[in-house]
């Protein structure tokens, strides 16, 4: 990943794109310290869909719910009706 200085990026931003287009991720430094990363669009959507848990992840790492349901009550017989 090749570095730029704030300033140049600005200045030469036709240059700086080009660069992250053909080279991959470009880094922007402020004052010495990293600061942003240009990536390009292809390399930022697969980035993005690979975050996105899938809805086997987010059916697993749901709420569990045992206890939801109370357990019957245990009920007294009535007695048998008889017909004649």
């Amino acid at each position: 990943m090749s570095s730029w200085q704030l300033q140049d990026a600005k200045a030469r931003f036709s240059e700086f794109l080009d660069a992250a287009l053909k080279n991959g991720p470009q880094v922007v430094t402020r004052r010495g310290v990293e600061a942003a990363v240009l990536v390009p669009i292809d390399e930022w959507r697969r980035m993005q869909d690979s975050s996105r848990p899938g809805i086997k992840e987010l059916l697993l790492s749901g709420p569990r719910f045992e206890g939801l349901v109370s357990e019957r009550r245990k009920r007294k017989r009535r007695p048998p009706v008889e017909f004649e």
